[in-house]
C-alpha cells in the first residue's frame, strides 16, 4: 500500500515522501497509526552514525489501530488499539525471563532496523529502505510491527499521551522503581531533565524519596522538574557538580546525559554503597575514567540499563494505572506537532522549548 513516510538522511531535515509498505509478515501487525513521539534516539540515529543504514524511516514511540495481523499472531483483533515498544523476538532467553531490552536480536530489530531475515517491509521508489527501526519505523502514516512488541491499549486516552508510554516514560520510570528500587529512605540524583529525566522525577515523587535532586543545564527545565516533584535542583552551568551532590549525600543517581564527566563527577559524589544508573546515549568513543581501587573501597555500583529493563506487556499497564490517578501528569511534558511539522518539532526539542513532542498524523 502506498504511506506517507518521514525519510531520514544523514545531515538532512525529514523529508515527508509516498513510500510502499509491504503487508504484515508473520508475527507482524499492520497499523494506522495515530501518533508518535519523536526521542532523542531517532535523531542520534539519523545525524551520529550509530549504525542505523540510511535512508530510513524512524520513530519507535507509536500508537495507532491494528488493521491487519500476519500468520501466526494471537490476542489481537483487527480495530484493537495499541502502544509500539521496542523489537524483541518474545523466544530468547532473554524475553522468557521478562527482560525483552536485552533480546538476542535487539541490534538488529532497533538499531540496523531489520527483521530476522534483513529485509524491510518499506521501499522507496522501488528500493528497499531501513523501515523497521525498534521493530516498528512509526514516523509513518501507517507501518508494520511485530506482535510481540505490542502492548493493547484503552480508547478513552488521547494518543498525544499515550505514545511516549512505548520508550521514554518507560525507561525514566522503570529506572526508578525497577532498576533502582527507590522508597522514601533514598535520595535519589537525576541528571538530565527530558522526558526520560522528567518522568524519573514523577516515578521518585511517587515513590516518596525523601530527597529528589534534578541537574540540568536549562532553567526552565529545572523549573519543571521541581514543579513535578524535585525537591532541590542544581544548574550544572553555574555550580560545581559533585561539591553540589555531596552536600546533599545522596545514594543513587539515574543519568540520562551520557556525558562521561557528568557521570564520574556524579559517581565520586555518592554516599557509600550507591548506585548509578546509566540510561542516556553517550557520544560515540566515549570513555570513562575510574579508579577501580576507589570503586572497591567505596562499594559503589554503577550499571547501565535499556528501557529501564522494563518488559512493555507489564510496564505500559502499570504506567497507565499511575497515569489515571494522578501519580504520572504526562500532560506536564508532552506538546503535540502536525506530522507535516516534523522538522519544527525536532528544532523545538533540540533547543528545549519542548520535553517531548509528538507527531499527529492525519486522520484518515
Amino acid at each position: 500500500m502506498k504511506i506517507v513516510a518521514a525519510v531520514a538522511r544523514a545531515g538532512q531535515p525529514f523529508s515527508l515522501e509516498e513510500c510502499e509498505l509491504g503487508p504484515p509478515g508473520p508475527g507482524e501487525i499492520q497499523i494506522a497509526v495515530e501518533a508518535c513521539g519523536i526521542c532523542q534516539t531517532d535523531l542520534s540515529a539519523k545525524d551520529h552514525g550509530y549504525g542505523t543504514p540510511l535512508p530510513a524511516v524512524l520513530g519507535h514511540e507509536g500508537v495507532g489501530r491494528v488493521e491487519a495481523l500476519g500468520d501466526g499472531v494471537l490476542g489481537l483483533a483487527k480495530g484493537d488499539r495499541v502502544v509500539m515498544s521496542f523489537g524483541a523476538c518474545g523466544r530468547c532467553g532473554s524475553c522468557r525471563d521478562h527482560h525483552p531490552a536485552y533480546c538476542r536480536h535487539a541490534v538488529g530489530y532497533n538499531v540496523l532496523g531489520r527483521r530476522e531475515d534483513g529485509s524491510s517491509p518499506l521501499t522507496l521508489r522501488g528500493e528497499p529502505i531501513t523501515g523497521h527501526f525498534f521493530g516498528q519505523s512509526s514516523f509513518a502514516t501507517h507501518t508494520v510491527a511485530r506482535a510481540t512488541s505490542v502492548v493493547r491499549v484503552p480508547d478513552d486516552l488521547p494518543a498525544r499521551l499515550l505514545a511516549p508510554l512505548g520508550c521514554g516514560v518507560q525507561t525514566g520510570v522503570g529506572a526508578v522503581a525497577d532498576v533502582l528500587a527507590a522508597g522514601p529512605e533514598h535520595g535519589l540524583c537525576v541528571l538530565g531533565c527530558g522526558t526520560v529525566g522528567l518522568s524519573a522525577v514523577m516515578a521518585a515523587k511517587r515513590a516518596g524519596c525523601a530527597r529528589i535532586v534534578a541537574v540540568d543545564l536549562r532553567p526552565e527545565r529545572l523549573e519543571r522538574a521541581l514543579a513535578l516533584g524535585a525537591t532541590h535542583a542544581i544548574d550544572n552551568g553555574r555550580q560545581e557538580l559533585s561539591t553540589a551532590l555531596r552536600e546533599l549525600s545522596l545514594g543513587l543517581a539515574l543519568d540520562v546525559t551520557g556525558q562521561p564527566e557528568v557521570i564520574e563527577a556524579t559517581l565520586a559524589a555518592l554516599r557509600p554503597r550507591g548506585t548509578l544508573v546509566l540510561a542516556g546515549l553517550s557520544p560515540r568513543g566515549a570513555r570513562l575514567s575510574l579508579d577501580p581501587n576507589r570503586l572497591m573501597a567505596s562499594g559503589r555500583t554503577v550499571r547501565g540499563t535499556v528501557e529501564g529493563d522494563a518488559d512493555p506487556k507489564v510496564a505500559i499497564p502499570r504506567l497507565l494505572q499511575w497515569h489515571r490517578r494522578g501519580q504520572l501528569p504526562l500532560e506536564a511534558i508532552v506538546t503535540p506537532y502536525p506530522f507535516e511539522r516534523i522538522n519544527e518539532a525536532v528544532e523545538d526539542m533540540r533547543t528545549g522549548t519542548t520535553v517531548k513532542p509528538v507527531l499527529m498524523m492525519p486522520s484518515p
